[in-house]
């Protein structure tokens, strides 16, 4: 006999929607891609999932996601990163899509990473990982 088919949720999703519309993140852009004409000095959290897999259990996956996050200034960046940080951390046992949240990790907290790519930007970057039961 085979094991069921599991489809584990879109995580990178999961996270853009149960942050975007959150009252401490109002004004900030939340997705996973920036949009046209970004340059590093909006306010914005892109997410991004950097790998995990499933471990022991084959109805878990440990999705490690990463946010960056942008600001007007240094100072601006550091704080709606601080403001992400907590939201990342209150995802345990959320629901979504029929999936749970069943842990949240941090790996490496707001580090402040300069983005090549925009020369004005004010980037912060953290690494969290999820624990996540689909139904």
């Amino acid at each position: 006999m085979s094991e069921p088919y599991i489809t584990f949720p879109d995580v990178e999703q999961l996270v853009v929607d149960l942050l975007k519309d959150r009252s401490e993140l109002a004004g900030v852009l939340v997705d996973v891609q920036p949009p046209s004409g970004f340059d590093g000095t909006q306010r914005a959290v892109l997410v991004s999932r950097v790998g995990g897999a499933w471990a022991e259990d084959p109805r878990l996956d440990n999705p490690l996601v990463d946010l960056e996050v942008y600001g007007p200034s240094k100072p601006a960046a550091h704080t709606v990163s601080l403001v992400a940080r907590a939201l990342m951390l209150q995802l345990r046992g959320a629901v979504y899509a029929e999936a749970t949240v069943v842990d949240v990790v941090e790996e490496d907290g707001p580090r402040w990473l300069p983005d090549y790519r925009h020369a004005t930007a004010n980037r912060y970057v953290s690494t969290t990982r999820l624990v996540v039961r689909p139904a």
